[in-house]
């Protein structure tokens, strides 16, 4: 079998197109279904909006099936993890044809765990007074399985450089790679016609 020749500009593997990006600086923000319905996504983006810290590119999404099973793919993964709830059923109930907001921050190596101290547990009864969870959380893990669905814990941000990768291919793809310049790196000036 002959080898196909590959396409220009085309990735040779799977994200290889937001490759050379410095992820360790960049981490995707992701304000749930349950803050958008309660009118907090100002509120969380506010408290993540660190002196150091750049959230830039807010936009609303409308979830899509491939969209939250791609974020959510350790739950997929780990579901039979999850005895008498449903993941995938979970999955599409609590994000399917419901709008998230995502935003981008930009910020010093480490930013990723800084981001995530400030949500606080992923269990709002369990979170520290002073997190998002802690302070504006209303759902218990208790409650969530009983009822047999997922906790609604208001934010989430990418764990890690390679989860910021994922994150951002899957809330706004490589074609948006523009987006992932440093903020404060001046931006090349446009010529006005005279």
């Amino acid at each position: 079998m002959r080898e196909q020749p590959v396409t220009r500009g085309k990735p040779s593997r799977s994200g290889a197109v937001v490759n050379g990006v410095g992820w360790g600086y960049w981490s995707v923000i992701l304000c749930k279904p349950d803050a958008v319905e309660r009118g907090l996504v100002d509120e969380v983006l506010n408290r993540l909006d660190l002196p150091d810290v750049t959230i830039t590119a807010r936009q609303d999404v409308v979830v899509l099936p491939w969209q939250i099973h791609v974020h959510y793919w350790d739950l997929l993964v780990d579901a039979d993890w999850f005895t008498g709830r449903d993941i995938p059923q979970c999955l599409h109930d609590t994000y399917v044809g419901r709008t998230v907001t995502t935003a981008l921050a930009y910020g010093p190596p480490g930013i990723h765990r800084r981001l995530r101290d400030l949500l606080g547990h992923y269990d709002p009864v369990r979170a520290d007074i002073g997190t998002i969870r802690g302070d504006l959380g209303e759902d218990t893990l208790d409650h969530a399985m009983a009822q047999k669905r997922l906790i609604n814990n208001l934010v989430h941000t990418s764990d890690d450089p390679e989860a910021a990768r994922r994150d951002f291919g899957t809330w706004y793809g490589a074609n948006r790679r523009e987006l992932l310049r440093d903020p404060s790196a001046p931006r090349p000036r446009v010529r006005s016609e005279p």
